[in-house]
Parts: structure tokens; sequence; C-alpha cells
């Protein structure tokens, strides 16, 4: 069977049921793990991600209001590799290619591939796609398997939290210029660790709010992972937002509670290391360094 991965998250799917063996290529921004990077790639987009954060909102929402669509897609190299199954998402629109793209392109290809749309909302359906996956690629075994030890992992550390307190108010920011706050599995993993995410609820889309929003919520954790960022990016962007007036007044500020974490490698993409993005946050939250993966990608709010 040939594979092309058009979604990080399904990459990394595959990367945990063993089934790397059977990709042939790979969207851009698939990374991870790091050996898919010798295959090609697919796609690119259309915007500059070294721009700030509400130039590239700004571009976003022309590109998309236009219908010329963030990413670029490699047609003919698809064609010639010819795919068996492409993994794709129709989820987000900003997040990877749509979905009705890939569809289109696919009734062309001869032999047609099967197209399979990974859209998840919660940490439950991020375990049933890699069963789908599993079943796709006939590794069903394995991703069985990758599924038990996901959640043994899960449920080990939600062993740590007190279910009888209310927990820290936690706002989870997933872009700062607007502010957008978190949103599908994101609340629900703030919630299963023991804290209360009151600006959006689980399975709800991630949602722009105001910064006296933001105030008025009072929260005592701010967790800052804009999607599709890196730490260097995210610190350089914070310190715009450092500079405004409301920034001192909320909580988390005040008392050293705000966390800068690599959203484009584990909050923002729903799969396998989204286990590692809870295991840490209940690490943080509770005081519990051990339970945090090595070598997590985050930093406190003015460490460099």
């Amino acid at each position: 069977m040939r594979i092309i991965s058009l979604l990080p998250a399904a990459t990394e799917m595959l990367g945990a049921i063993g089934a790397l063996d059977l990709l042939v290529g790979r969207s851009h921004e698939c990374d991870w793990p790091p050996q898919v990077r010798v295959l090609p790639a697919l796609t690119s987009q259309r915007l500059d991600p070294s721009a700030g954060s509400a130039e590239i909102d700004r571009a976003v929402r022309e590109h998309l209001a236009s219908g010329a669509g963030l990413y670029v897609l490699d047609e003919p190299q698809l064609e010639a590799l010819k795919p068996d199954l492409i993994l794709t998402q129709d989820l987000c629109e900003v997040c990877s290619i749509d979905l009705r793209r890939v569809e289109r392109l696919a009734a062309t290809v001869h032999p047609r591939p099967a197209v399979l749309s990974l859209n998840p909302t919660s940490l439950e359906g991020v375990f049933d796609d890699l069963l789908r996956i599993g079943r796709a690629v006939q590794r069903e075994s394995a991703a069985e398997r990758a599924v038990v030890a996901l959640r043994e992992r899960y449920f080990a550390a939600r062993d740590h939290v007190n279910a009888y307190e209310p927990g820290p108010s936690v706002v989870f920011i997933e872009w700062l210029d607007p502010i957008f706050v978190g949103g599908h599995w994101t609340p629900q993993l703030i919630e299963s660790a023991g804290a209360r995410h009151p600006l959006n609820q689980p399975g709800r889309p991630s949602r722009v709010v105001s910064p006296d929003e933001l105030v008025a919520s009072a929260p005592d954790v701010l967790i800052i992972a804009p999607c599709g960022a890196d730490l260097n990016w995210t610190q350089r962007e914070l310190a715009a937002v450092q500079s405004q007036p409301w920034w001192r007044e909320l909580p988390a500020v005040r008392n050293g509670r705000v966390a800068l974490v690599d959203g484009s490698q584990l909050f923002n993409r729903p799969g396998p290391r989204l286990v590692d993005a809870f295991e840490w946050l209940v690490g943080w939250l509770h005081g519990i360094d051990r339970l945090a993966p090595r070598d997590f990608p985050w930093r406190a709010a003015g460490d460099r």
C-alpha cells in the first residue's frame, strides 16, 4: 500500500502504529517523526510564516474570502506517486488543505485512491481516528495496541488530579492578535487535568475574545500556544502583547503563571502527542515535574 498524508497528525498516527514504511508523500508541515522529512512534500503555503500575528490573520481572511485557499498542492507529483490512500481533514480550513480539493484531485487519478478524512473534536475522537487508520492500512492490531498504551498514559496522569478540588482557572490562547482561545479537545484536556477553561467549552471551535473579556475571566493560569508556531515566534509576538495595559491586570501574569508552548508540535495537532501535552499539563498545573515528557517544548513567559 502507498499512502500520502496531507495532515501532520495523521503522519504521527502512522508512526505510532509502525506504518511509516507505507508513506510515500507528505504535507510540508508533516515533520514528525523526523524520518518523514526525507519524503517529498506535496504542499506549500501561500502565507509568510515569519509575519506577525495580525498580518497573518489579515492574510488568512483575505485568502479565504477570495476562494484562493491557503495552500498549494503539487498535483502532478501527487499523481506520479500513485497513492492507494490519501489522509486529510475537514475540521479546519486554516490548518491544512481542504477536503473538497483533495477529493476532486483523487477523482482524476487512476487508479483512484481512497480518501480518509480525520475530524476529531475530542481526545476520544483522536483515539478513534488511530483505529480508523489502522483498519485502512491493515495494521489494526498495532493501532489497538497504540490506543491501549496512550489511554494507559492518559489515565495514569489523571490519577494525579483531585476531582474534589475546583482547580485553577485557565485560559488557553491559540492566537495572539486577535486573541483566539482554544477549542475542540483543548478545553477537555484542561478540565481533565483538574482545571477550568471558562472562555470556551469542550468540543466547540476556538473563538475570538476581546482583551476586556480575557481580563474579566481573571485566569489563574495562562497557556499560550499559537497554532502552527514555534517557541521563538511565540516569544517574539508575546512582546507586543506584554506592552498592552491590560496584560498586567491578569492574575496569571502577576503571579508568574504564564507558559509558552510549541503549539505546532503539541496541543494544536490532534494526534498521539496530545497525551504528551496532557502529561505536561497535569504536571505543570499541579507541580509534578516527573510527569512532563523529557524535552517538552515549553518555557515560562519572559524566559530566553
